[in-house]
């Protein structure tokens, strides 16, 4: 029932106080760099001066799932939904480690819902009942294939299309109307750019049948069909999807697309931000967090590499709070 997550969700109401806000994010921006971003971030309680940017991430994200851990222990698993994607890149690292000779040092991600020595030990071994039902027959695929063909393109597509569609089905699985939305938009999001990027390199209709995850709100057949054609022809069929304003931002970059991504989940999960009941709120909080620390990421690459503001700040995203 919805009154158990009451504890919990006034202690999300909590944490969303220290949330960045839009004037945070404006500040981030206007700074005049890396080390003044860096500063500012220090006195919201991000990081320290002596921690690299890449570690301090990683450190808001383990603040994050240490936070969920502790206000639901036993039920951390309808969570997974976010924590898939890390999964799915430690297999394809494990695939290719397992392939390509040398040490491969960094090549693995924490914070998924397996440990990644776990996938790693499999996929060396090809033992491959070790891993999650969902991820078996994809690992021995793609392994199999990079060790006959040894194009890691089609090594890398195999398994993106496979964490998709782990995404999609988690978020349906979950019964959290949220988890379902956010597992869907996922999944289309992921199918477009993948379109895209083919249709712009012309990439063949048999690639794409490899490629596009069945979801409910595009016909991957009809997708494929269009990305085969030609970028005009994927504009004219999302013209006619509920994707159809995400067009001029598809025109402009895939950077502009991604944002535009990540502000249509904002504004989905915003009505949670007054809902007092449920798991729900606990959900949009991850997702706030993790567009957060995105938004973050961006804005200090933008700095290092002398990004100018006006640019930079097409690239932002919006904020929860």
């Amino acid at each position: 029932m919805a009154e158990q997550y009451i504890y919990a969700v006034a202690r999300i109401r909590s944490r969303e106080l220290t949330l960045l806000n839009e004037a945070v994010i404006s500040q981030l921006a206007a700074a005049s760099s890396e080390e003044e971003c860096l500063r500012l971030l220090n006195e919201k309680n991000w990081g320290n001066p002596e921690l690299p940017s890449e570690e301090m991430f990683r450190e808001e994200e383990k603040k994050t799932w240490d936070f969920i851990r502790e206000l639901l222990p036993r039920q951390m698993e309808i969570f997974d939904v976010f924590r898939l994607e890390k999964d799915y890149h430690n297999l394809k690292a494990a695939v290719k480690e397992s392939c390509i000779d040398g040490d491969h040092p960094g090549i693995f991600e924490e914070g998924g819902s397996i440990s990644p020595k776990v996938i790693e030990r499999a996929v060396a071994e090809s033992d491959y009942d070790a891993l999650p039902e969902a991820m078996r027959e994809v690992a021995r695929e793609a392994k199999e294939t990079l060790l006959q063909t040894r194009d890691g393109q089609l090594c890398d597509v195999l398994i993106d299309r496979a964490a998709l569609e782990a995404i999609r089905s988690a978020g349906e699985k979950s019964g959290v109307k949220l988890l379902s939305d956010y597992g869907e938009l996922t999944c289309a999001t992921g199918n477009i750019k993948t379109a895209v990027r083919a249709a712009r390199t012309g990439k063949s209709r048999q690639f794409l049948e490899k490629a596009l995850a069945p979801c409910r709100t595009l016909d991957v057949a009809e997708l494929a069909d269009a990305a085969a054609q030609g970028i005009d022809a994927v504009v004219a069929y999302l013209d006619h999807t509920e994707y159809a304003d995400a067009i001029d931002e598809l025109k402009t970059s895939v950077a502009s697309f991604e944002r535009w991504c990540d502000d249509r989940m904002i504004r989905t999960i915003q009505p949670q931000i007054h809902n007092p009941f449920g798991i729900d709120p606990i959900a949009a909080y991850i997702i706030a967090r993790d567009i957060e620390i995105k938004t973050v990421r961006i804005i200090l690459a933008a700095k290092r590499n002398g990004l100018p503001e006006e640019m930079l700040r097409e690239r932002v995203r919006e904020m929860y709070v």
